[in-house]
């Protein structure tokens, strides 16, 4: 069973105009909620919760021909499969302390969904483009895991823009990297979200940049450690273009951390290696040379 929650009190407010949830206000409609939800928690239904977003549930049901008020939009909305991933499942949590979590779930899911679009785009549909994404998914992996590597114990946050070369769309994601005793903890779907969004910029032959934060609390300052995607290849940058960086995502909204201490990145495996491609795909670049480091180093593998 799929229910759909309103998460924020200024989506409520918004849903509520619609006639949604009966003129409750928005603490006794979490409190009605989570008690039916437990209620079928008990009786041992699987619930998949989805956040119900205004703008998109709006879009949903005008695509559709739901009256947004009714009973059939909500239902027919909750259980819609458009968002990538695996579904939230309700295990009787209280919601105040579960809608954060959701929300966070929401937005990475959002995220997948559209690098996901924007990778097919790339790579095309069909078996044609099956081994590109193979390629560019273990590609993306053994990037990943390398940062993971170098950055060492503790708490770490990666962040990342991207776009195609053509004036495609800036897409965005973060995700923490955490390290413990030698071993990467799991992340979450964030990690998921960062890895096909970096996958849709390589295989676009983009531009973009991804900066590692270290620990802010850290002896000496914040280590920012980056590497700049350039026609859809990684490289290190050096510690005057992670400064740059970092000034170009206060343009973004993103504040400066204090205490930055800009390092050059270290190098990563790369570049992928793409294959043939399939008619109507994107603008990645063919065949090319593959499993060498970025500092010309022997073949990783």
């Amino acid at each position: 069973m799929a229910v759909a929650l309103a998460v924020r009190q200024a989506d409520f407010a918004g849903l509520a105009r619609h006639g949604l949830f009966g003129g409750l206000a928005f603490r006794e409609y979490l409190r009605r909620t989570e008690s039916q939800l437990r209620a079928l928690c008990g009786q041992g239904v699987e619930v998949h919760l989805r956040v119900l977003d205004p703008a998109d549930y709006e879009d949903y049901c005008e695509a559709l021909g739901f009256d947004p008020g009714g009973a059939a939009a909500r239902v027919a909305y909750a259980a819609d499969p458009e968002l990538a991933g695996e579904p939230f499942v309700y295990a009787g949590e209280r919601l105040a302390g579960l809608l954060p979590a959701l929300a966070d779930d929401h937005r990475a899911r959002v995220r997948i969904t559209i690098a996901c679009t924007a990778l097919l785009d790339a790579l095309g549909e069909g078996p044609a483009g099956q081994p590109r994404m193979v390629a560019v998914m273990t590609y993306v992996t053994s990037v990943y895991l390398a940062v993971a590597e170098g950055a060492g114990e503790g708490r770490h946050l990666l962040t990342l823009w991207c776009h195609g070369p053509e004036d495609g769309e800036e897409l965005t994601a973060a995700a923490d990297v955490r390290v413990r005793d030698g071993r990467l903890l799991d992340a979450g779907r964030d990690t998921e979200a960062l890895c096909v969004t970096l996958a849709a910029g390589v295989a676009a032959g983009g531009a973009g940049a991804l900066l590692l934060h270290g620990d802010p609390a850290a002896p000496g300052g914040q280590e920012v450690r980056g590497w700049a995607l350039e026609g859809g290849r990684m490289r290190p940058m050096s510690a005057q273009e992670v400064f740059d960086s970092l000034a170009d995502d206060v343009g973004r909204g993103l504040p400066f951390p204090p205490g930055a201490v800009p390092l050059p990145g270290f190098a990563l495996p790369g570049p992928w290696r793409p294959g043939p491609v399939p008619p109507g795909a994107g603008p990645g670049d063919g065949a090319g040379p593959g499993g060498v480091r970025e500092d010309g180093g022997e073949p990783l593998g």
